[in-house]
Parts: C-alpha cells; sequence; structure tokens
C-alpha cells in the first residue's frame, strides 16, 4: 500500500492532537450526549479538522466518526475516527486521552495510529509492516504466565451498573498483578502492543475505539479476538488482546466466568 495513507494519518493525528492540547488548557466544560455519555467543544472541534483534512486529501474514502461527522465514500477505502477517546478524563483535566484514525479497505485494517498528545506518542502501524512509537519498532510483551500479567479493562461511563464486567474485573485483579483501568481504550490497546500490558478487554466497544489498537497489536505480535476466542471484529460485543502467551490461559478463565464459575470469590462486606 501507499505510505502515504500513514503519512496523512500520522500528519492528521498531530495538528489535532495540538488542538486538544489548546483546549485542554483551556478546560472546556462539557455536554451529555444521551443520558450519561461527555462530549465537549474539543471532540466536536478535532473531528471537523480530522474528516475536513481526509475529505480534502482523499474524497472518495468513507469516513465512521464518533461525533456523526463522518461521509459516505464512494470506494472500498473506509477511515474508523475517534477525535478524541478518553473524553470523560479529558473533560476532568486528567492527561489520559488520544486521537485515534485506522483504515480500512475491503473490510481490512490497512494502517493506522494513535496519538497521545501528553506524552508526545505516535503509535503507528501498517498491515504486514509492523507497529511502531515514535519512529521505533515496538513489540508485545513476553510475559508466559497470567498470574505474572499487568492487565487492563474499560467500563461505561454512567452504565456501568448495567455491565457485568465487575466479575470479570474481579476475577483478573485477584489473578495477577492487578488490573488497570485507564479510560482511553486505544491507549490500553497501544500499550499492549508495546508491552507495557500484557492483555486488555472490554465489552462493547465502538469500531473507532478498537480499529487501530487491533491492528497494532497484531502486528507487534500479539493475538486479538473475542473473549470467548472466536475471530475478533469492530462490531464484536467484547474483545481481548494480548501478548498471545496468556491467550489461551485468558479465554479459559473468561470461559469460568461466563459460566458463573468464581475462582475468587467476593469478600463479605462487614463493620
Amino acid at each position: 500500500m501507499s505510505r502515504s495513507f500513514l503519512d496523512s494519518a500520522v500528519e492528521i493525528a498531530r495538528e489535532s492532537g495540538a488542538l486538544l492540547s489548546h483546549f485542554l488548557e483551556r478546560r472546556v466544560g462539557f455536554e451529555l450526549k444521551g443520558d450519561y455519555d461527555l462530549v465537549t467543544e474539543a471532540d466536536r472541534a478535532s473531528e471537523r479538522l480530522i474528516v475536513e483534512r481526509l475529505r480534502s486529501w482523499f474524497p472518495a474514502h468513507g469516513i465512521v466518526a464518533e461525533e456523526g461527522g463522518g461521509h459516505d465514500g464512494a470506494s472500498d477505502y473506509r477511515w474508523y475516527v475517534d477525535p478524541l477517546d478518553g473524553t470523560t478524563n479529558f473533560a476532568h483535566g486528567y492527561p489520559v486521552f488520544n486521537v485515534t484514525l485506522a483504515l480500512e479497505h475491503a473490510g481490512q485494517m490497512i494502517c493506522g495510529v494513535i496519538f497521545d498528545p501528553v506524552r508526545q506518542e505516535m503509535f503507528t502501524a501498517e498491515r504486514g509492516g509492523g507497529a511502531y512509537l515514535n519512529n521505533r519498532r515496538i513489540s508485545v510483551s513476553k510475559t508466559a504466565t497470567l498470574a505474572d500479567t499487568l492487565v487492563a479493562t474499560g467500563f461505561p461511563s454512567r452504565k456501568r451498573h448495567l455491565n457485568y464486567n465487575v466479575h470479570f474485573y474481579h476475577q483478573l485483579a485477584m489473578g495477577t498483578h492487578g488490573v488497570r483501568r485507564g479510560g482511553a481504550a486505544a491507549i490500553d490497546l497501544a500499550y499492549v502492543a508495546c508491552g507495557r500490558l500484557d492483555a486488555f478487554w472490554e465489552f462493547t466497544l465502538n469500531p473507532w475505539d478498537m480499529a487501530a489498537g487491533m491492528l497494532l497489536v497484531e502486528e507487534a505480535g500479539g493475538r486479538t479476538s473475542d473473549m470467548t476466542g472466536g475471530p475478533a471484529h469492530l462490531r464484536s460485543p467484547h474483545v481481548v488482546a494480548d501478548n498471545g502467551h496468556v491467550h489461551e490461559e485468558l479465554i479459559g478463565l473468561f470461559g469460568e466466568i461466563f459460566a458463573n464459575s468464581y475462582r475468587y470469590p467476593l469478600p463479605v462486606v462487614s463493620r
């Protein structure tokens, strides 16, 4: 494939990241979209910038964007755009957020970027070309057993009380070195790709949350699937990404939890 797709995504992500940093300094307010999900002026401004650039440079390409500013294209190319992944963090000034873009061709993801403007970390991947952090090749960790892993997950914002991931969270928290909940799925996936985390799982992610990150993990030598071990795709009800070494053990544990079998009982609350 032409390098211009990835180079263009990197350029757009850097420009969008600079815009987000400007908004962060201003501590912009937020609104609710629907009953629970936050959205800020920064989300919308970032998406406008990204969509304008993509439509100008690749007018025939389709665009799927979180805030609804997408574009129906006439080609087999489709961009997935999250202009601000980690909006709740951003709205509170918590410095864990990113901008992420990925390009699909004929149903296969071919390139993706995840840019963290706070740490100035640009994660990039091309299908068959490896994964990189600031132009240095990265690979997943070599951790061989689940008990030795550091893992991550995420929860919906105000709807977390309806999400049964808490059962998975407790079992993994007890059976690993710990579970991190950073609040930005794309960064969690990038961290699996570069070995900072050994695995990540989550329910009901949107396509733009994971399109670039799943490609990064695969190109870094890791493995992706749904949480039953079946093929992962952008509309899977759940997804897991890991270093490959702990994949079967992790899927086995998930299977137990799906069957309501728990290795580690919840403690009894007492005063």
